[in-house]
């Protein structure tokens, strides 16, 4: 059957009004352990998640997953059931507009399952649990010419690897968005102000932080440069830590610029 779980609120601000199953992370708690405690609370399902929709963000202050999952077990929760955490719980076939809703801002998360469901416009990307310290963004940063060469940009510290940068932790910071540290990286690092595309996320690693560990993501995002710089090659880096490297493998290449177009979306 094609249904939409909900849940109806129990919070005294929006009590009575339908929603996605949603809520915060505890301290400690990985990404998908958080998903599907929040579903099971609120809906009494267990489920599984697919992939990620999206990434919505206002910063590294605030941070929001969006997964399409689907349901593995449990039963769904009834009024004789209300408690805290949500009223009840229903499989909705119509249109979600007809409910009384608690916010519009889910109407274009459920677009973005419906074209997922019907053609996938990326691979499923779910987090990995690999540890992060801070909360920075590993860079792919591509750069072609019209004649269809293939530059990407390398840190050349240790091992070639792609640049990572880590977000700030001032209150300015982490309110801004996670766009602004990559572009001081263009401005600074590599005395270049393009106007770079849309920030597309290729996957992210995330292990929860236990006693004395710091709780870390590290975000794998795609920056694409617009063709039409009128540039042959890119420009030379005056960082010594970075260069660029030309792709030659032709499978290589083609799988850089396939991942250009089929990346998870960031919604700031």
């Amino acid at each position: 059957q094609d249904a939409l779980l909900l849940v109806q609120e129990a919070k005294p601000e929006c009590r009575g009004r339908w929603y996605l199953p949603a809520g915060r992370m505890e301290p400690g708690e990985g990404i998908v352990a958080a998903l599907q405690r929040e579903v099971k609370e609120e809906s009494g399902l267990e489920c599984e998640p697919l992939t990620l929709l999206v990434l919505e963000e206002r910063g590294p202050a605030w941070i929001r997953f969006a997964f399409l999952a689907r349901a593995t077990g449990g039963t769904l929760k009834t009024l004789e059931e209300a408690d805290a955490e949500s009223l009840q719980a229903t499989w909705w076939p119509g249109d979600p507009r007809a409910l009384p809703l608690r916010s519009l801002d889910i109407l274009p998360v459920l677009d973005l399952a419906a074209r997922y469901r019907r053609s996938p416009p990326h691979p499923p990307t779910l987090p990995r649990e690999l540890p992060c310290s801070p909360l920075c963004l590993r860079l792919l940063l591509p750069f072609a010419n019209a004649a269809g060469d293939l530059w990407v940009l390398l840190a050349t510290a240790g091992t070639p690897r792609l640049p990572v940068v880590a977000c700030g932790t001032s209150p300015s910071e982490l309110r801004a968005g996670l766009r602004p540290p990559l572009l001081r990286l263009l401005r600074d690092c590599l005395a270049w102000d393009p106007q770079p595309g849309a920030l597309g996320l290729l996957g992210l690693q995330h292990r929860p932080g236990g006693s004395g560990e710091t709780d870390g993501i590290c975000f794998n995002v795609v920056l694409s440069i617009p063709p039409g710089s009128q540039r042959d090659e890119p420009p030379e880096p005056r960082d010594p830590a970075l260069r660029w490297w030309q792709v030659r493998e032709e499978r290589l290449r083609g799988r850089i610029l396939q991942r250009l177009s089929a990346a998870v979306p960031v919604r700031s």
